[in-house]
């Protein structure tokens, strides 16, 4: 299996530590290298980009890491990431949907809003396309990756009204989930699903790389950095049990109390701006005042998680619903 990848890109490194923990044989071709040259090009260029063949066998560019997840899951066997409890498998999905488009908000905000994070960005980002260049090649590359960086802040939603927001539910995470993995090596139990690989993308950049950001981690808690290094090559982990749906721990419930308390006020403000056509997102988040470009993917994650929801047996969404009950979360499908 080929994919077009880079170091920087957190989804590029949710999808190699997933490929890893399945022990799926891969091939990661550095983006800007030579072997990157004449590949297939996805419709929107995104990363990763995994070339793979389509239903007349041709080998076509295929991006976003959840469906590629799934489709990972009925084409490989074994050590699967999806659990197959209903309840477990909806909760799973949410707390990855939180990671890819909550958590990116913090990744993106850090990297691209205080100084230290730009000089670091700015210099290494290029140099992962090409080590082999001048000082004097790298420079206009690494202030062009710079302007355009901080140009797209407003896209993900980080200026100087949500920069609080921002930076203290990423400190309250990093909490939460202290807390849990004080007793639970993964999310959902004893075995890492598509939840913690989502929220493993953008702490590989969070807790790794960015200086701020890397700060807040390690003073909030070393026990996320060093889960973050462990499941980057989780290929030797023989895997436990899930949680059962009766056995939900306070630990989890917390951790989806802070999903609840940020992420769905985001999600129902985004869609509702978008349906109106209005050119801001303007809302409220934990009290606070949000506002931002509307994103269009976003409003598809909420109608993807509204239509999981909906689709599940009356006795499986009955579970779902008393374990949301008072998180926040079941607001997005009241």
């Amino acid at each position: 299996m080929r994919f077009l990848g880079a170091p920087g890109s957190p989804y590029t490194r949710k999808m190699r530590a997933l490929l890893r923990y399945r022990r799926i044989p891969y091939l990661m071709i550095q983006q800007g290298s030579p072997e990157a040259q004449g590949l297939p090009r996805p419709r929107v260029p995104l990363l990763p980009t995994f070339f793979l063949p389509d239903e007349d066998g041709k080998e076509v560019a295929v991006t976003d890491s959840t469906p590629l997840i799934r489709r990972f899951e009925a084409e490989f066997e074994g050590r699967g990431v999806i659990p197959e409890d209903p309840v477990l498998r909806f909760l799973d999905a949410l707390l990855e949907d939180y990671g890819d488009e909550w958590l990116t908000k913090a990744m993106f905000h850090y990297r691209w809003y205080y100084d230290a994070d730009i000089e670091k960005a700015g210099a290494v980002l290029p140099l992962w396309h090409a080590v082999s260049v001048t000082d004097e090649q790298l420079a206009p590359v690494s202030k062009m990756i710079r302007e355009r960086q901080i140009g797209r802040l407003w896209v993900v939603g980080s200026n100087e009204t949500t920069a609080p927001v921002i930076e203290q539910s990423y400190r309250r995470f990093l909490r939460a989930f202290d807390a849990h993995l004080q007793h639970y090596p993964y999310l959902l139990g004893e075995r890492p699903g598509a939840g913690d690989f989502g929220v493993l993308g953008q702490l590989t950049q969070l807790a790794l790389f960015d200086p701020t950001p890397v700060g807040v981690t390690l003073e909030e808690s070393p026990r996320v950095y060093a889960w973050v290094e462990k499941l980057e090559d989780s290929s030797g982990l023989e895997p436990g049990p899930w949680f059962s749906r009766d056995s939900i721990p306070e630990t989890l419930k917390a951790l989806l109390c802070e999903v609840g308390r940020v992420y769905p006020p985001f999600l129902l403000a985004n869609a509702q701006a978008l349906e109106q056509g209005a050119e801001r997102v303007e809302t409220e988040i934990d009290g606070k005042p949000w506002t931002q470009k509307p994103f269009p993917y976003q409003a598809k994650c909420l109608r993807w998680l509204r239509e999981a929801h909906a689709g599940l047996p009356d006795h499986d969404r009955a579970s779902v619903d008393a374990i949301l009950a008072g998180t926040g979360c079941e607001a997005l499908f009241a």
